[in-house]
């Protein structure tokens, strides 16, 4: 719960208040159906300064949470050209969930559900919609995402095909790829 908040937190400040320069980086334990459960969470922002540098981010990743903003199309075709990168950088079998957010803007919607999810499919991704401001859906992206690295883990310890994995220095890092939209200036921006 503590976790699931504190990157609720994250995502409410940065739809408020874009001022970040550099990437975040969070490190949490959890205990998950008997399990602990260690994440390595990097979040880009989607920012276009952190492209060329996004090997050093999401280098060892096992998952990748990809979020575009369901009012603006131009975010959710950065999020195909995410995909097309990780997939390249970690290979097919990375986990990946794509993440509509923003639902509390229903009415200015310009992606599809019905689009995201067929796109999802199509990369045997999973698709949530979400929203950080009113706090829908973020846990059960999170639950989702923990149990299904776990049960990934397991199948190929459990295979013996952990050949990515086994005996590598290889972490459970988490990429969060987040577009956030231009923000006009306000109290927080310079």
């Amino acid at each position: 719960l503590v976790k699931l908040k504190l990157l609720f937190c994250i995502l409410k400040i940065k739809h408020h208040c874009s001022i970040k320069f550099q990437a975040s980086f969070l490190n949490k334990k959890l205990h998950v159906d008997g399990e602990l459960v260690e994440l390595s969470i990097w979040d880009t922002a989607g920012q276009e300064k952190f492209h060329a540098l996004g090997p050093i981010y999401y280098r060892d990743s096992h998952g990748a949470l990809l979020i575009y903003d369901i009012t603006d199309s131009h975010s959710f075709e950065k999020v195909k050209m995410w995909v097309k990168e990780l997939k390249r950088m970690l290979g097919d079998d990375v986990f990946l969930i794509i993440i509509g957010n923003k639902v509390d803007l229903e009415r200015n919607r310009n992606v599809q559900m019905v689009e995201a999810a067929d796109y999802a499919k199509s990369i045997s991704a999973e698709h949530f919609e979400t929203s950080a401001k009113d706090n829908i859906g973020i846990t059960q992206v999170f639950d989702h995402l923990v149990k299904g690295l776990i049960e990934r883990a397991k199948q190929a310890q459990f295979e013996g095909l952990d050949s990515s994995h086994h005996g590598s220095s290889r972490r459970n890092d988490l990429l969060i790829v987040d577009d956030p939209t231009p923000v006009k200036k306000s109290c927080c921006s310079g």
